[in-house]
């Protein structure tokens, strides 16, 4: 499907005036498909992973379809979590910059209710919440859906799979009928269909990003082999190396989210972490120093993830191979965004290679092998770095005072201006890092594995020649020389009483053997 531009499409001039101010120009495939389709009134079902453009996609025909005359509530939309909710809310506010008269409020749990119903009374005609908050509103009667025209069901997968679906099921019916419904998911389990067939009209449309479209190939996606001792250590120094404005990095535990930050800030990274076991007042506090900028690095957990949305993201490292491939997709979905560049690191140890293979083959992507970088390409960026940072201060700051005590001693002969400059770059530059060192896990060959842990080839896995292959196991003897096995084939297909005898105990062997004799 070849891209269009805003400024080709259907859609309101002052939206688009909006859109193309954050930097926006182009059509997503999702958004492509989607809005013609609100536009003209119908149902829709879309599959569409996070970083594809869905919040556009439903957002932007959601906004056009509000009668800014009325003040009461006429579309809905709800999200699994706050953080989504909040995302959603805000980039439909940015949307509606040169609107006038829409008023978008989220709405969820952990906020004091009784400021939402205060601006619910205020009069509201777009809503973005939590099925559980709404539900809220709606037994307080604070929140009425006689008049709605629209809603939407976002990341509904995700909705159902926190137990939501009493909820959404109950806040549906209390919708009219002719209300127009959309339902996005990155997947379609029975659930979802179960919901779109009985909510749904009949010729709803269902709009899907294939896969290969998920996978921004504007993301540039890599792995290194290591041992798991070595990952923390191989993270700093790529760390170091690439110097992202604004990094994400991904691990399977909150135990290792926790680990991981206190040993990143030990070693002097600006980095936070964010998982489920944290309090809302503390997830807020870490999105907003990250969001802020005065968190470089956020360490994360993939359910704690969810709703993160900050644009510039330079680097995504997955510290641990994810334990779902979806999880993938997600992950590196919040780098490369809005037509931007970025690069995604999975740290990759021993037998995880085929789970990588198995990611490589469901999203139809190449994750390319890199080498660690060595320790003198590290020395030399980060030297650069720092004398690029003194550099910035000789520029813009007074140095009067610094420079005369520096004469001072220079003048005492007991070092030199070169010395000295040298020293200052050793203390920034901590401890002389030394190349590491990788045993990298091979992969079995796709010919198979032999029945005695070999590969065809006699190799284990890994890569060495076997045990078996060199006749080192008493009693086998090498692949070539039947005459040292412990048993001979002829005698086990001539032979009639071998069977009594081995079902007795008299003759013990391995059973593989003797069922590839008959």
């Amino acid at each position: 499907m070849e891209p269009i531009s805003y400024t080709e499409s259907a859609i309101d001039e002052r939206i688009i005036r909006a859109v193309e101010e954050m930097g926006f120009e182009k059509m997503t495939p999702i958004q492509q498909q989607a809005i013609p389709c609100f536009l003209e009134g119908k149902d829709i079902i879309g599959q569409a992973q996070t970083g594809t453009g869905k919040t556009a996609a439903f957002g932007i025909p959601v906004l056009m379809s509000v009668n800014p005359e009325v003040k009461g509530l006429q579309a809905l939309v709800l999200c699994p979590t706050r953080e989504l909710a909040i995302q959603a809310a805000d980039e439909m506010h940015k949307f509606a910059k040169y609107l006038h008269g829409i008023k978008i409020l989220p709405v969820y749990g952990g906020q004091d209710i009784s400021r939402q119903i205060r601006a619910l009374k205020a009069g509201v005609q777009i809503i973005v919440g939590t099925p559980g908050r709404v539900m809220d509103h709606m037994r307080r009667h604070t929140l009425k859906l006689d008049n709605l025209k629209m809603i939407v069901l976002d990341e509904a997968d995700e909705m159902l799979n926190m137990g939501f679906r009493e909820d959404i099921e109950t806040i549906l019916k209390e919708t009219p009928e002719d209300r127009q419904t959309a339902l996005f998911s990155a997947t379609m389990p029975k659930a979802i269909l179960d919901i779109t067939h009985t909510y749904q009209k009949e010729d709803a449309v269902h709009v899907k990003v294939a896969q290969k479209e998920v996978t921004v190939p504007l993301i540039s996606q890599y792995y290194y082999q290591l041992q798991s001792k070595q990952k923390e250590e191989v993270l700093s120094r790529l760390l170091d190396y690439y110097n992202p404005k604004r990094s994400l990095i991904f691990c399977n535990t909150k135990r290792m989210v926790d680990q991981l930050t206190e040993n990143l800030k030990a070693r002097g990274y600006n980095v936070e972490g964010l998982h489920g076991d944290l309090s809302q007042n503390q997830r807020d506090t870490v999105m907003n120093l990250f969001r802020g900028g005065r968190a470089d690095i956020l360490i994360a957990t993939d359910v704690a993830a969810r709703g993160i949305d900050v644009d510039d993201v330079e680097a995504v490292f997955n510290f641990d191979v994810p334990e779902d491939i979806e999880y993938y997709v997600h992950r590196i979905g919040r780098t490369g965004r809005a037509g931007r560049t970025g690069r995604s690191f999975t740290f990759v140890v021993g037998r995880e290679i085929y789970k990588l293979r198995d990611i490589e083959r469901s999203c139809k992507t190449k994750i390319k092998e890199k080498n660690i970088p060595s320790a003198a390409e590290i020395t030399a960026v980060k030297a650069n770095k720092i004398l690029d940072e003194a550099l910035e201060v000789a520029q813009n700051q007074d140095l009067d005072k610094m420079i005369d005590i520096i004469e001072e001693k220079l003048e005492s002969g007991e070092i030199t201006s070169m010395e000295l400059a040298a020293a200052f770059l050793k203390l920034g530059m901590g401890e002389e890092l030394k190349d590491i060192k990788i045993e990298k896990f091979v992969p079995r060959k796709s010919g198979g594995r032999d029945r005695r842990g070999g590969d065809r080839n006699g190799r284990d896995r890994a890569g060495n020649r076997s045990r078996f292959a060199k006749g080192e196991k008493k009693g086998y003897g090498s692949y070539g020389d039947k005459k040292k096995r412990n048993f001979d084939k002829k005698d086990v297909q001539t032979t009639k009483t071998y069977h009594g005898r081995r079902k007795s105990g008299e003759l013990k062997g391995n059973k593989r053997r003797e069922k590839k004799a008959e």
